[in-house]
């Protein structure tokens, strides 16, 4: 049965013609978006504004994390002109910030991390005025693999922590709470871009677990932190557990901003890239104070 919506996750979704050039254009370059993989609620409102997140490696994951709508399965070997294709539609979208994000690719040596270097690198080329942000698995926990992204220099390195740790064996049981902390540790550590990360809620976890993640977040100098409410794409996905009032997603926003995050980007409808360009000038400009 399915859930009735609270009055303030209910929105109107923009007309058809209003997004069917970034669809029309995507289609063209033969690429995917994590917008329409993952089913993303904000897709209809990005599209309809000419933006998108890049969803590179294939659509198909090699991990069954029981949160996400992109399948699982054995994807395709990584596609040779895929980077060229991402830039050219960044390019022809005119972007001025560009997101790129991934499936997990256990598969492969790397994880893909040199496939995310080299579209790196290609939307440099394409648009060299463009502030560039990827979203990448945890590879892993490979450091190698995280020095390959960070040596094409983003200008944001983002991995989600997800959720509260209690919940991973339910939630993502092939991924490791430490080992996402990890990476972002590493990142960090090269110092050579902001770090950020992201979390849902509602899937069973206590404002207090919020919070002490918000702390772990904290503990390894994450810069930018998003948190949205976590809607199932399906009864055979992970259910909801609450719908959390928008009051306290600004209680959380207060206390992240408390903490020392950078920026804080916390909401209903919040997710790791929505308006991911104005919450990087957010941080950007507290940097620079």
């Amino acid at each position: 049965m399915k859930q009735r919506l609270p009055s303030w996750l209910k929105r109107r979704l923009p007309h058809a013609g209003q997004t069917r050039a970034v669809r029309e254009l995507l289609d063209a370059h033969g690429l995917a978006t994590v917008c329409d993989g993952a089913a993303c609620p904000n897709r209809g409102e990005c599209y309809a504004s000419g933006t998108a997140t890049f969803l590179i490696l294939g659509d198909t994951c090699t991990r069954h994390c029981r949160f996400c709508a992109i399948p699982a399965g054995a994807p395709l070997p990584p596609r040779a002109d895929e980077p060229d294709a991402v830039a050219q539609a960044a390019r022809d979208m005119k972007l001025r910030y560009v997101v790129i994000t991934s499936v997990t690719r256990d598969d492969l040596p790397d994880g893909g991390a040199g496939h995310f270097a080299q579209t790196i690198h290609a939307v440099r080329h394409e648009c060299p005025d463009a502030r560039i942000e990827v979203l990448t698995p945890d590879f892993q926990g490979s450091v190698d693999a995280i020095r390959t992204v960070l040596t094409a220099a983003p200008d944001v390195f983002n991995h989600n922590i997800e959720t509260v740790p209690t919940l991973y064996e339910a939630v993502r049981p092939e991924a490791n709470y430490q080992q996402s902390l990890d990476v972002l540790a590493a990142a960090k550590a090269e110092n050579v871009c902001l770090t950020k990360s992201g979390l849902m809620v509602g899937l069973g976890e206590t404002d207090a677990q919020v919070e002490a993640v918000l702390a772990d977040l904290r503990s390894v100098d994450v810069d930018i932190v998003t948190i949205g409410q976590y809607l199932a794409p399906s009864d055979a996905h992970v259910p909801v557990a609450r719908f959390v009032e928008p009051e306290q997603f600004e209680r959380w926003k207060q206390l992240g901003q408390s903490m020392g995050f950078a920026a804080v980007a916390s909401g209903p409808f919040v997710r790791s890239s929505y308006h991911a360009h104005e919450v990087f000038e957010t941080s950007h400009h507290t940097n620079h104070e």
